[in-house]
């Protein structure tokens, strides 16, 4: 499956890369997935040296496939909504659009205007959000407020006006069910994980085949294959997701 995504074409090749935007409440386990990620195409635990959760920035991490990368993931600062630590929503938008530029640091009072010398004005199709990650623990999704879960689903109703593909990538398995737990493989067995994908999809409005359970790499200090095969499934889903986007626009310029 790493061989696969190594060797991974692109729609358009012009585009040159994949942009994936994640973002979800705090705890929700965002840096987690993608340093995830990064284990397994690096074949290796590596460092992991991403801001915190609750630090107020954003980062983008550009994962490995090969010769070429091909997937950078760019995640929001961790979703407060809190006057003084919070994200503006507009700035979401701003990202799905193209429009914020690299290491753009967010002000929760005021998002990037378009007056302002760092907004960009004609975003190309590589600037522009390819695939929106809804990041949710699967032992908090029963207890996230309404608050929350209506901002999410404005997030995704924007997303899906500009016709960007979406999923969710339900973290904390193991914190939701013992048997998961116990072994990582029972994971798509377990009464318990599927309960929490249905009211995940209930709560946001997605199908079941577009929630993507993982277990992300916590404390262990080796590879678990187990672990990899879940973190892979949703990195497939994913990708193959975005570069359908890619195509979708492609199609729709050739019949114009």
């Amino acid at each position: 499956m790493v061989d696969d995504l190594r060797s991974f074409k692109l729609s358009d090749p012009d585009v040159g890369q994949l942009r994936c935007l994640l973002y979800g409440p705090v705890g929700a386990g965002k840096s987690s997935f993608i340093n995830s990620v990064n284990n397994v195409f690096q074949n290796r635990i590596t460092g992991g040296a991403l801001v915190a959760s609750t630090s107020g920035t954003s980062f983008t991490m550009t994962v490995s496939c090969g010769e070429k990368n091909v997937f950078p993931l760019h995640s929001m600062m961790s979703w407060v909504w809190k006057p003084k630590n919070g994200l503006h929503p507009d700035d979401i938008i701003n990202a799905l659009k193209g429009h914020l530029p690299e290491g753009y640091e967010f002000n929760p009072f005021h998002p990037l205007s378009d007056q302002k010398k760092e907004f960009i004005q004609n975003p190309s199709l590589s600037d522009k959000t390819h695939c929106l990650v809804s990041i949710v623990s699967a032992d908090k999704i029963s207890r996230m407020s309404v608050d929350v879960i209506d901002k999410m689903k404005s997030i995704r109703a924007a997303a899906s006006r500009l016709k960007i593909p979406q999923v969710v990538v339900m973290t904390m398995p193991d914190m939701a069910c013992d048997v998961v737990n116990k072994d990582v493989k029972r994971i798509f067995y377990s009464k318990a994980i599927k309960e929490k994908m249905q009211i995940c999809s209930n709560e946001l409005g997605l199908p079941m085949n577009c929630i993507l359970p993982v277990k992300n790499y916590h404390d262990e200090g080796m590879l678990d294959n187990d672990m990899d095969i879940l973190i892979l499934n949703a990195m497939t889903q994913i990708m193959n997701f975005a570069n359908d986007y890619l195509w979708n626009l492609q199609q729709h310029a050739i019949q114009k």
